[in-house]
C-alpha cells in the first residue's frame, strides 16, 4: 500500500506518523511519500519520520519530494494538508478582519474566505494531477476550510471525503468523562465543517442508549471549559457546539479577546520554528511534546480510521466525515457538503440518517451552506463582485458597509495568491 501526504512538509506531519507507526496493522503501508515545496522543511521532517518508524519497528520506506506528479503516482490514497501562504498568510486572515469589529480566523468569516480562495485553485490542481497518474486514488482533504474544499473536489468529479479531527476529539474526551473506551462512543454530529453540534451521545452504537443528558448533568462544567463557553449556553443548548460557534454565539466577545492578545498564526509560527530545531536533532525519534500544543488532535488516528475504511482495510463501519449532503439534511441541495456520521467503505462515504434538527440548527446551517456555495464560486472564478457577494452572505459580516470595506482589503493581502486579482 502506497500513500503520500501533500504538504508532507508541515511541522504537524509527525503526529501522522507516530499514528501511521502505531496503527500499522490498521493500514499497513509499504511505502509513504510525504510531498512538499519547502525542501528544507521537508528534508528535517523526514528524516524525524524515518526515526519514528524505525523506532517503533514499522517495515514501511518513507521517500521525501517536491515533485507532486511522481510523488502522487501509484498512491493508494493522497491525504491534503495544505497551508497556501503558510503562516504568514494566516496572521493575515486572523488580523485585518478585526479592523472592522469582524471575527479574524482562519477557516470562517472573512479570513475563511480568504483561505478558500488561496486554497481551492491549488487543491484542484493537484487533484487533477493524481486523476492523470492514478485515476482510482482515495483524495483525503484535511486541508482548510475542509467543507468548501471538499464540496470543490466533489463538484470536478475527484474520488474525495474531507476529514476534521472536532468529532474525534470529542469522542476522545467524552470517553475519558463517562470512563469508557472510545469505541464505545458514537455521537449524533450533525452540520457543516466547523458547525457542528453533538446532539446525541450513544453508547454502543447508532442505536444506543443517549447519554448525553448524564454527560451534561455530571461533566458540563468541564464540556464548557473545553469549547471556552460559559456553561449556560450548554445547559440552555442541551447539546454540545464545537468549539467554532464560539464565533457565532460570542462573536463581540471574542473579537474583543482576540484584539488584546498575539494572533493564533503567530503563536504557531513561534512553535513551528522550536519544532524544526528539534526535528533537525538526529537524536529525536518521537513526536516532542511540544507538538501537542500545535493543534489537531487526534488527527492521525482519524485518518488512519478514514483510510482504512476507504482501501478496503477495516476500519471503523462509522465515521465523522464531510461528504456530500445527497437528501440527509433535506433543507440543503443534494450538493451541498455537510459533516455527519457516515457508513464508510471502499465505495465511499454514505450518510446515516441525521437527526431532527430545531430551527435554530437548520436556519445557521441553511445560512452558512449559501455562504459556502458564493465562496466557491468565487474561489473558482474571481471577481471581485463574488468575493463581496460572498461576504455579505456570511453571517459573521452580513453588512453592507463591512462587506464592502472586508472585500478591499481581502484583495489587497492576497493579490500575490489570486491569479485574477
Amino acid at each position: 500500500m502506497k500513500l503520500a501526504v501533500v504538504g508532507g512538509g508541515s511541522t504537524y506531519t509527525p503526529e501522522l506518523i507516530d499514528g501511521f507507526a502505531r496503527l500499522r496493522d490498521t493500514l499497513p503501508i509499504e511505502e509513504l511519500v510525504l510531498v512538499d515545496p519547502a525542501a528544507d522543511r521537508l528534508e528535517l521532517v523526514g528524516g524525524l519520520a524515518r526515526r519514528i518508524f524505525a523506532k517503533q519497528g514499522h517495515p514501511g520506506r518513507i521517500v521525501t519530494t517536491s515533485d507532486v506528479d511522481a510523488g502522487v503516482a501509484d498512491a493508494d490514497a493522497v491525504l491534503l494538508q495544505l497551508r497556501v501562504g503558510g503562516q504568514a498568510a494566516r496572521n493575515q486572515d486572523e488580523t485585518w478582519p478585526l479592523e472592522c469589529g469582524c471575527v479574524g480566523q482562519e477557516t470562517t468569516g472573512a479570513g475563511g474566505l480568504a483561505k478558500a480562495l488561496r486554497t481551492v485553485p491549488v487543491v484542484l490542481d493537484i487533484a487533477e494531477r493524481v486523476r492523470r497518474t492514478n485515476p482510482d486514488a482515495w483524495i483525503i482533504d484535511f486541508t482548510n476550510p475542509v467543507g468548501i474544499v471538499t464540496r470543490a473536489l466533489l463538484q470536478a468529479g475527484h474520488k474525495a471525503v474531507g476529514l476534521c479531527n472536532v468529532a474525534i476529539g470529542f469522542q476522545r474526551k467524552f470517553a475519558k468523562l463517562l470512563d469508557v473506551t472510545p469505541g464505545e462512543v458514537h455521537l449524533d454530529h450533525v452540520g457543516l465543517n466547523h458547525l457542528t453540534w453533538e446532539t446525541g451521545v450513544r453508547l454502543g452504537g447508532p442505536g444506543g442508549d443517549d447519554v448525553l443528558p448524564k454527560l451534561l448533568a455530571e461533566h458540563g462544567d468541564a464540556v464548557a471549559e473545553d469549547l471556552r463557553m460559559p456553561r449556560e449556553i450548554v445547559d440552555r443548548l442541551g447539546v454540545v457546539p464545537s468549539y467554532y460557534l464560539r464565533y457565532y454565539y460570542q462573536h463581540d466577545a471574542v473579537v474583543e479577546e482576540l484584539r488584546t492578545k498575539p494572533s493564533r498564526a503567530a503563536e504557531v509560527a513561534e512553535m513551528e520554528r522550536q519544532l524544526l530545531e528539534m526535528y533537525g536533532d538526529p537524536a529525536l525519534d518521537e513526536k516532542p511534546a511540544l507538538l501537542g500544543k500545535r493543534g489537531g488532535a487526534f488527527y492521525s488516528e482519524a485518518a488512519v480510521d478514514l483510510a482504512a475504511s476507504l482501501l478496503g482495510n477495516g476500519g471503523s463501519p462509522h465515521q465523522v466525515v464531510n461528504t456530500v449532503n445527497n437528501g440527509t439534511l433535506p433543507f440543503l441541495p443534494d450538493d451541498a457538503v455537510i459533516e455527519v456520521q457516515a457508513a464508510v467503505d471502499a465505495t465511499g462515504a454514505t450518510p446515516l440518517a441525521a437527526p431532527a434538527l430545531d430551527p435554530l440548527y437548520t436556519g445557521l446551517i441553511a445560512n452558512v451552506t449559501a455562504y459556502e456555495e458564493l465562496a466557491l464560486k468565487a474561489a473558482l472564478h474571481g471577481g471581485r463582485d463574488r468575493v463581496f457577494t460572498a461576504l455579505l452572505a456570511h453571517p459573521l459580516v452580513g453588512q453592507y458597509a463591512y462587506a464592502e470595506r472586508l472585500t478591499d482589503s481581502l484583495l489587497a493581502h492576497n493579490r500575490e495568491h489570486l491569479a485574477w486579482a
